[in-house]
């Protein structure tokens, strides 16, 4: 009996030690990576997606991969990236998400790589921050939180803003359904 218990208790004890080994392992590659100003913006009235915004800095020895993203008032979120092509500009999906290398930085902002929050099912509103989860291939999900700029922001500071054409092309982009 004596013998049983002690294999069962080293066995709870391993257990315990591996998941607790697990954790750290996650908790390490979080640490490793430096989330800074997660940030959205108002929309047009009628949108039915939003753009996310936020800087990643990876300060640990292995790369990782942003390969997607939670916010509380849409159904799903996909990463995206604006390029320029023949003198169009163009939005996409990154299928594979977004390589943040060791002591890279990469900043999703407006005109680049971006999250776009789909199906909203209410609107950004400015002081109404909007919880979700950033998720790494390697550190796993993060939670955020996005502070809300107002409507043709290019920052959180809500400085620079957008010109007549921009706020037309975000309109445009911010208004019809993607498709891939």
């Amino acid at each position: 009996m004596t013998k049983k218990l002690f294999a069962v208790v080293t066995l709870m004890l391993a257990g315990f030690t591996m998941a607790g080994l697990v954790q750290a392992q996650a908790e390490e590659k979080a640490a490793t990576l430096k989330i800074e100003k997660p940030w959205t913006r108002v929309t047009p009235p009628g949108a039915k997606v939003a753009a996310g915004f936020v800087t990643i800095t990876n300060t640990g020895s292995e790369a990782d991969r942003l390969v997607g993203a939670t916010a509380s008032l849409s159904k799903h979120v996909e990463v995206h990236e604006m390029s320029m092509k023949d003198g169009v500009m163009r939005m996409q999906e990154v299928a594979d998400g977004i390589e943040i290398a060791p002591g890279a930085t990469v900043v999703l902002k407006p005109g680049g790589y971006h999250m776009m929050f789909m199906e909203l099912s209410a609107s950004p509103k400015v002081g109404e921050p909007v919880k979700g989860t950033l998720k790494f291939a390697k550190a796993g999900e993060l939670p955020v939180v996005f502070a809300v700029a107002p409507l043709g922001a290019k920052s959180i500071n809500g400085g620079g803003k957008m010109t007549d054409s921009q706020k037309k092309d975000e309109m445009d982009h911010g208004s019809h359904h993607m498709k891939h």
